[in-house]
């Protein structure tokens, strides 16, 4: 598939050879029991490198897979609202939208509109602004706020604290706390 008439020749080893015509730099793969692959097609000559094939690609595919297992996936979790929420139902919801930020996912805030409170949309801003106050401090509000005739939403995005070292002394600080805790209630009963 190559086009070029003459080529630069990398070895096995990442070694240079020369310029060489096409047909003996496939002669000299063939010998070799390897490939000859284009590997920077844009350069005057075009460069080639001896090579097996099937194993570049596994490496390329190794390498890929390895970054992509270093990423962290983002989710974003749905936390909804309604206007007339009892101050027991926000706070066990506020409590998840913290956990879900401190473990670094973006979270979609849905105030839900029915009825007659549809006619009323600053009931919705109402609730989205005592969880944006609530939640300052482990959150932000990322991008606008979403307004349908039945809903309005806003997505929050966790503030950067400080990487995975401070993630891990904190999931450790507050295992100590769970235990003196425990400690304190049976000391108690």
């Amino acid at each position: 598939m190559i086009q070029a008439k003459e080529v630069r020749i990398i070895d096995e080893e990442k070694k240079q050879i020369g310029i060489l015509p096409l047909k003996e730099a496939l002669s000299i793969a063939s010998e070799k029991d390897m490939d000859l692959v284009e590997i920077a097609p844009q350069a005057v000559p075009p460069v080639c490198r001896i090579m097996d094939y099937g194993k570049y690609l596994y490496e390329l595919h190794k390498k890929a897979h390895e970054a992509k297992k270093h990423q962290k996936q983002i989710q974003v979790k749905e936390i909804k609202f309604r206007p007339k929420i009892s101050i027991h139902d926000y706070n066990f919801k506020m409590r998840h939208v913290q956990r879900f930020l401190e473990d670094e996912n973006k979270v979609k805030i849905t105030v839900m509109l029915r009825g007659r409170e549809k006619a009323k949309p600053e009931l919705a801003q109402q609730i989205l602004d005592r969880v944006f106050e609530d939640i300052k401090e482990y959150g932000q509000l990322d991008g606008e706020i979403k307004r349908q005739h039945w809903a309005a939403s806003a997505l929050l995005s966790p503030t950067k604290t400080g990487g995975k070292d401070a993630k891990t002394k904190d999931t450790q600080r507050s295992q100590e706390k769970v235990q003196g805790d425990r400690k304190k209630e049976g000391s108690s009963q």
